[in-house]
């Protein structure tokens, strides 16, 4: 089956089977090897992409599912040199292992739109916003993310300081 889509700004035309999942297209297809397969069933975030947008679990949705789609993938997050948000997990040490980074990475920059945007999650106080980046929040919005070896402190300072709250370290 053929489907086009734009990945990390540059428009892709595949000739995949239909159950293709988008994390199998991404890596063994366009050979964009960042996101990781970890759990496979949704689990852990790291196959985290953004999806117009909108961050997903890659392993979950079919690649026929983006027909037209805009992803980006943690290759596409930065033109080069690192984003604000890379260079701030650098400075806090927010990796170890590196295996979750990418989903990580990717899904901290979907949760900074949706703050941005004013979506509402389960820690928030009310529907109507504006949102602070509380660690309540924090860690509501990125509880679908798991990171196996425990750098959750330096993830959390490196997205605060991204989104100018402090570096919460």
């Amino acid at each position: 089956m053929n489907l086009s889509f734009t990945v990390n700004r540059r428009a892709r035309t595949l000739d995949i089977d239909p159950r293709v999942s988008l994390l199998d297209a991404l890596r063994d297809h366009l050979h964009l090897t960042g996101s990781k397969k970890g759990c496979d069933h949704g689990q852990c975030g790291a196959c985290t992409v953004l999806v117009n947008g909108r961050r997903i679990n890659s392993c979950l949705s079919l690649a026929v599912m983006h027909e037209g789609d805009e992803i980006v993938t943690v290759e596409g997050l930065s033109d080069g040199a690192p984003s604000p948000l890379q260079a701030a997990f650098v400075k806090h040490d927010g990796f170890q292992c590196g295996f979750c980074t990418p989903g990580q990475l990717c899904s901290a920059t979907g949760m900074l739109d949706e703050i941005a945007e004013g979506w509402p999650s389960h820690a928030s106080a009310d529907l109507d916003g504006p949102y602070e980046l509380t660690q309540a929040e924090l860690s509501e919005r990125m509880s679908g993310n798991l990171c196996r070896c425990s750098c959750y402190p330096g993830i959390n300072a490196a997205i605060r300081e991204t989104a100018g709250t402090g570096d919460a370290t």
